[in-house]
């Protein structure tokens, strides 16, 4: 097990030789891979989330596809469609390990629905047959703010199979200067090599389940989760899908931070990356009030006033 351990650490170190300064994001990303969740990189435009996404693909030795979200993109381009003339089928891009999604809210919503069985159960049908898809099976997908011109709101139904949310943001001065210097010559995810092959990340998924998890930690989840949906500041709380997601991604993050046990700060820390993206505020007429700083803002509070297990 010592060994798998340090292949993540491994994993971490690679993703950062191209990502600088996000080293926790790289964490939560490879936490929500191990525990079979899907990823969803909110940001500005040029502040590297599809670098993130291209790196992780390149330090796995794994299929990785990546379709380029337009507003002419169709659900056949994502799926794959049945062929009359060979009566074949036709494989899309989400026939692969990691799929990454960019500008997912740039397509339009029917091509972003067809996503939704493909997350959530790890297939897809046509033509009333039914594919299943590579094991793993992972969305990483970017989007700018809702407030960019030509983009779409993605449907709640969308935001749930996403188990985290991340905002990257800005690199600081010390870091953007090291970008810069590594880009003097070409860029460094040219020279990005696997440190990781499919196997490797198989038998690191089977041991998320061997993570130990008190009872009280699983409460703690239900607490988290359920005040979401008795806040007074929210009119739509988080589901039960996201208190699994949560407990599941806590266990993984126990792993990537090389212990067996998952522990308090695992599960508020990680709250704060889970719940915002599933919840609703109370809108007034201002459209800033349904921001995801807004829901990043309120989901702090409820975080902050449940009080977790003492161990």
């Amino acid at each position: 097990m010592r060994e798998q351990l340090s292949s993540i650490q491994s994993l971490v170190d690679n993703v950062s030789k191209v990502v600088v300064g996000k080293d926790e994001t790289i964490r939560l990303i490879i936490a929500s891979l191990l525990s079979r969740g899907h990823v969803l990189l909110e940001d500005k435009p040029g502040v590297g989330k599809t670098m993130l996404a291209r790196a992780l693909a390149r330090s796995v030795d794994c299929g990785f596809k990546r379709i380029q979200c337009t507003p002419d993109l169709l659900p056949a381009d994502v799926t794959g469609y049945f062929d009359p003339r060979s009566r074949e089928f036709r494989a899309g891009p989400v026939f692969t390990n990691i799929l990454l999604a960019d500008e997912l809210n740039r397509a339009t919503p029917r091509t972003q629905s067809a996503l939704l069985e493909a997350m959530g159960e790890g297939q897809v049908s046509i033509e009333g047959e039914t594919y299943l898809l590579p094991d793993p099976f992972i969305v990483i997908a970017t989007q700018n703010p809702v407030e960019h011109r030509g983009v779409n709101d993605l449907p709640e139904a969308q935001l749930d199979r996403f188990q985290v949310l991340l905002t990257p943001g800005y690199p600081s001065e010390a870091d953007e200067k090291k970008i810069l210097m590594n880009r003097q010559v070409r860029d460094p995810l040219l020279d990005l090599s696997p440190v990781m092959d499919i196997n490797q990340l198989r038998d690191l998924i089977a041991l998320v389940p061997k993570v130990v998890m008190s009872e009280s930690l699983v409460d703690y989840v239900i607490h988290l989760v359920r005040a979401t949906r008795t806040s007074p500041l929210l009119y739509v709380g988080a589901s039960p899908r996201c208190a699994i997601q949560l407990m599941q991604l806590s266990r993984a993050h126990a792993l990537v931070e090389n212990r067996s046990y998952v522990v308090p700060d695992d599960v508020k820390r990680l709250a704060a990356h889970v719940l915002p993206h599933r919840v609703l505020p109370n809108t007034t007429s201002s459209e800033t009030m349904n921001t995801t700083e807004w829901k990043q803002e309120i989901v702090k509070r409820l975080i902050d006033e449940t009080r977790p297990p003492m161990s």
